[in-house]
């Protein structure tokens, strides 16, 4: 077998020895008798660690169910009639010697060796026993199914903390609209969850945030964006007449803003670490991965079920949303280049790919770490590891890398496409009675010719250097069907067939693959044998077009590398094969480049043509775009200790057995279907995680911390919640909705039923007793304060200074340079007008400072990031005191303050308040700035007040 299989020495070495071991003659079909004969062993040589006391590496052997089951490792111990398939023959006999058992004793005598091989040969037999399973109880929380709790209707009184007003608060008889609660009128029923817990600890809500608060608040939590100062003042005189009334329309608003997509994207691209470059070393950028950044802009602002914008994800390409599968591939990757050619590291890479996915799904939907499930058994929660490689067989057809996205035919950029092409099949047209000609499409070159059947073509180079990567053939009836593909039954020969030193074979030109693993062809020195593809159809095939690349896959995948990849225009003849078996010219790039452009000088016009719009295409159209591209799937094995050298049992695609994750599919079912089938249970109303996950999230962004405080963590080792009751209801109100009335899975309904509460309208304030039993306001007895997020610092001042550019979606602003391959990006210019959009569109890069927000726990998305860190340290204050942003929008906003305020000083530095802090300056503060105006700039009042804490909080 040779090395570059799939199956690595150990395999070989393992198979050989168990064959040797459970060869027919060394096994006598006498009966064993496990009292007297297997009992003994067991006793002596294993249960002291793997016994009723003690059980290491979570295995146990003293019962019959334990042993089938197996330990951490995942395999089952002990498999009925086939020792070859059992653990524990492959330990007992050191074939892996990392794993040998007993650990420190010398191997087991080859009697007892053989002893317990005969006995799993004949069926294991423990009298007693043999009727015996072992079920995984589901006794967490999180893996129970959601069972909506009733609302607590009690009727006991809550005190608010207002004592100006003494107003009571009773559950089974809420106040009156008009009365002077000032809680929600009706009371949410988020309020009766929260209030009645706070009354189990003697404690309540604090008083209502001021409107100039609650404005700033509400705003930042649904936009992302402070409230303009003219926005401010309409809505406190609103409160003043209508509080309520006031409050519910800025609700309304603020969710129907093109802007609150933005900010609940921001969200769920931290949760996935979704960046532009794919963060290996030589952290290459991804081209066009923006295109679904900018699908998760536009789901959240059109309100998209969630339920459908989780099956999106997984299964876009067949639900006419192809850009969203770039959820699939959002982690970091390490590319075929830097990957090599070596056969153990090419699976390495590949199965390290697989677990970025599984660490996606099981973050952001799931809120487990099925991760630590890759190696062994879940240390903590009832997934195995056999569970961990069924999930992967779901994605086995996902690869990192580009493709055009499926569109439904509403999706702007599909008309666009239409319409382009139309234009290119209109000047094919004109082209196509005079001959040959080429088209230019970047990633690849195409021939197109006069169609013709044969049983075989002949491409000969008339260069001695030639590299592809792939070289296709496609005819006027087949749909775009490849028929030089392997997969057809197509048979390629040529010259030289084992390409340069016998590393770049010539099948390599009709594998269906991309990228670096490429034929290459190079003329010897002094021979007369120029290189040649030769491809054998199964049967006769009418072909007109023929495409050729070097490295489509760095094309399509890279950009802003200051050598780009590109394709030689190489020149070749092309012969097809008679039915006598003679070989007849047909066409060439010389004759169709440049003698039909003699003979017919008007085809210049209509080859301009196409080249124009081919350009047009690639930016308006459906482009190559990094969401990922599809090939077939491999058979899904277990990987022992999670190594792709060491493949155990087959597994069928499905989720997790825990979760009843049966999706009824085998080896068999393609890509696709994998995925839709897992999509339509991951999304499912049934599943005890899905909704739970996402409520939760919600909560977070809305509050400052989850009920479940490790929100991509719902297992044993997570957190507790909080307000148990109130998840549930929550999640049961997300999926059933009994209050808000609303469509299901409306993550804008429950939004709204958030920030519409109480419990978020109230001050954030401190107050002794709070802080006494409450210190983390995990109980919300007040708002809990925070510092907003390096975004909103950032385009709060664009909106201050007047630059902000509001334009939603499109390419991602530059800010970094170009760079060679296995160079390191550098930040060029961060600062300048070209940058003055919201800070989502900036471009994403592994592993890179911009020099200024990421002092502001801005992530790097090589980690989950569910929960960003706050940190203080000394460089963000002087960023945003010295940056050359800061400097330039300081200067801005003092022209705008200067200018509204008819250049008179205290009124400008009151409008400088206005814009950035949403009020008017104390007696003090105004004096003091006018101080500092005087004696330097207004601009540097400016600086100084975004560095205060009222700027950089959430009030």
């Amino acid at each position: 077998m040779p090395m570059s299989d799939w199956k690595s020495a150990i395999m070989i070495r393992r198979f050989l020895l168990l064959f040797c071991l459970l060869a027919p003659q060394t096994l006598p079909a006498e009966e064993i008798d496990f009292e007297e004969q297997i009992l003994p062993i067991l006793e002596e040589r294993c249960l002291y660690c793997h016994g009723e006391d003690e059980q290491e590496s979570g295995l146990r052997l003293d019962l019959r169910a334990r042993m089938l089951r197996g330990g951490d490792s995942g395999l089952s111990a002990v498999v009925p009639g086939k020792p070859e398939k059992s653990y524990l023959v492959e330990v007992i006999n050191h074939v892996d010697e990392d794993m040998a058992m007993p650990p420190d004793d010398d191997k087991l005598p080859a009697e007892e060796i053989e002893l317990l091989t005969r006995w799993i040969k004949a069926g294991a037999v423990v009298p007693g026993q043999m009727d015996d399973v072992v079920s995984e109880k589901i006794d967490h929380w999180a893996f129970k199914r959601v069972v909506r709790p009733a609302i607590p209707q009690s009727g006991v009184s809550f005190q608010l903390a207002n004592p100006e007003r003494g107003v009571s608060f009773q559950l089974a008889n809420p106040p009156q609209r008009g009365g002077r609660s000032q809680l929600a009128n009706p009371p949410t029923p988020i309020d009766a969850f929260l209030l009645k817990q706070l009354a189990e600890q003697e404690l309540s809500y604090s008083p209502p945030a001021d409107p100039r608060s609650l404005i700033r608040r509400v705003s930042i939590v649904l936009t992302g964006i402070a409230p303009t100062p003219e926005q401010t003042n309409e809505f406190v005189g609103a409160s003043a007449i209508d509080a309520e009334r006031a409050y519910s329309t800025l609700v309304d608003r603020l969710l129907q803003s093109p802007h609150f997509g933005e900010r609940w994207a921001q969200h769920w691209l931290d949760v996935i670490r979704w960046a532009e470059t794919n963060g290996s070393e030589a952290n290459l950028y991804r081209k066009n991965a923006w295109i679904y950044r900018d699908y998760v802009v536009r789901s959240f602002n059109e309100d998209k079920p969630y339920n459908v914008f989780v099956q999106e994800q997984i299964a876009g390409d067949s639900m006419g949303a192809g850009e969203a599968t770039g959820f699939l591939v959002a982690g970091p990757h390490v590319p075929a280049a830097t990957v090599g050619r070596e056969p153990t590291a090419i699976r390495q890479a590949r199965a390290d790919r697989m677990d970025e996915i599984m660490q996606t799904v099981g973050a952001s939907v799931m809120g487990v770490t099925i991760g630590c499930a890759r190696c062994h058994n879940h240390k903590f929660d009832p997934i195995t590891i056999k569970d961990y490689y069924s999930m992967t067989g779901v994605f086995q057809d996902v690869e990192f890398g580009s493709r055009h996205p499926e569109f439904a035919p509403d999706h702007p950029r599909r008309k666009r496409g239409q319409e382009i092409w139309k234009e290119i099949a209109k000047q094919r047209a004109v082209l196509r009675p005079i001959g040959g000609w080429e088209e230019d499409w970047g990633a690849f070159r195409e021939m197109h010719f006069n169609p013709v059947t044969t049983k075989a073509i002949r491409v000969r180079f008339k260069m001695g250097n030639v590299g592809l990567d792939e070289l296709e053939v496609f005819g006027p009836d087949t749909d775009g069907e490849n028929l030089a593909h392997k997969r057809r039954g197509t048979k390629v020969s040529g010259f030289p067939a084992d390409g340069v030193e016998g590393r770049n074979p010539i099948q390599r030109v009709n594998d269906g693959e991309y990228g670096t693993m490429a034929w290459r062809a190079k003329k010897d020195k002094g021979s007369d044998e120029q290189p040649y593809v030769q491809f054998d159809f199964e049967q006769p095939e009418k072909i007109s077009r023929l495409r050729l690349s070097s490295n489509r896959e760095y094309f399509y995948d890279t950009d802003y590398l200051d050598k780009k990849p590109y394709l030689p225009r190489y020149e070749y003849d092309v012969d097809v094969l008679q039915s006598d078996g003679t070989w007849q010219p047909w066409v060439g790039t010389w004759f169709v480049n440049t003698q039909l452009d003699k003979k017919h000088p008007e085809r210049k016009a209509a080859l301009q043509e196409i080249q124009n719009q081919i350009e047009t295409l690639a930016e308006e159209g459906p482009r190559p775009s990094f969401v990922g591209r599809f090939v077939r799937p491999e058979v899904t094995r277990v990987l022992l200790r999670g190594s792709p050298e060491n493949p155990r049992d087959e597994v069928d695609p499905a989720g997790p057995a825990i979760f009843d994750g049966d999706l009824g599919l085998t080896q068999e079912a393609p890509g696709p279907q994998r995925r839709a089938e897992f999509a339509k249970w991951i999304s499912s109303e049934e599943n005890p995680l899905t909704a739970r996950v996402m409520v939760n999230r919600l909560w977070h962004h809305v509050f400052g911390s989850g009920i479940v405080p490790t929100t991509s963590d719902f297992g044993k080792a997570g957190a507790a919640p909080t307000h148990p009751e109130l998840l549930d209801w929550l999640a049961a109100e997300f999926v059933q909705p009994t209050v808000s009335g609303n469509e299901a899975w409306s993550i804008k309904s429950m939004i709204r039923q958030m920030v519409m509460s109480a419990a978020f309208r109230q001050s954030s304030a401190p107050r002794p007793e709070g802080i006494a039993k409450d210190a983390g306001s995990a109980l919300l007895w007040r708002f809990p304060p925070k510092r907003v997020e390096a975004e909103v610092i950032r385009d709060s001042i664009l909106q201050a200074s007047g630059s902000l550019d509001r334009t939603v979606g499109g390419r991602s602003y530059r800010i970094h340079n170009e760079k060679k391959t296995y160079a390191q990006w550098e930040v060029v210019k961060n600062y300048g007008p070209e940058t003055w959009r919201r800070m989502l569109y900036q471009e994403r890069m592994r592993r890179v400072d911009d020099q200024m927000f990421t002092a502001f726990d801005f992530p790097d998305c090589g980690q989950v990031r569910a929960k960003r860190p706050v940190s203080t340290t000394p460089l963000q204050a002087l960023n945003l005191m010295n940056s050359d942003f800061v400097i330039h929008q300081s200067e801005l906003i003092a022209e705008r303050a200067k200018e509204e305020s008819g250049g008179e000083l205290k009124a400008a530095i009151s409008r400088c308040f206005e814009l950035l802090l949403s009020r008017q300056p104390e007696t003090d503060e105004l004096d003091a700035c006018l101080g500092i105006a005087r004696q330097t700039s207004l601009s540097l009042v400016c600086r100084t007040l975004l560095n205060t804490n009222e700027f950089a909080f959430l009030p």
